[in-house]
């Protein structure tokens, strides 16, 4: 299998997440959306890694799962302080915690 097809899967892959994190309102959803699209572009790091024979795309793809492992929990607990407050999930009401 050619280093292309995972190229292909990764931009499909991005393109799905960033579709889902402009149109959607849910932010579990919009969380979703953007795990999707770091693990696009970890499956075109390690593409190109293999292509060129390197680690440096494998060390690249490492420091974005530990990024995205990061996120996660602290978005999640910001979720969870929204919904306990608002009673929804919406990026709607998140706008609201300027005030």
């Amino acid at each position: 299998m050619t280093p292309e097809y995972y190229l292909y899967l990764s931009a499909v892959l991005f393109t799905i997440g960033a579709a889902g994190f402009l149109l959607r309102r849910n932010a579990i959803v919009v969380f979703m959306c953007i795990e999707l699209m770091l693990n696009a572009t970890n499956l075109a790091l390690v593409a190109f890694a293999r292509m060129h024979g390197d680690v440096t795309g494998q060390v690249f793809a490492f420091f974005i799962m530990v990024v995205a492992a990061a996120e996660v929990v602290i978005g999640l607990a910001i979720i969870m302080a929204i919904y306990r407050s608002r009673r929804s999930a919406s990026v709607d009401d998140a706008s609201l915690l300027r005030y």
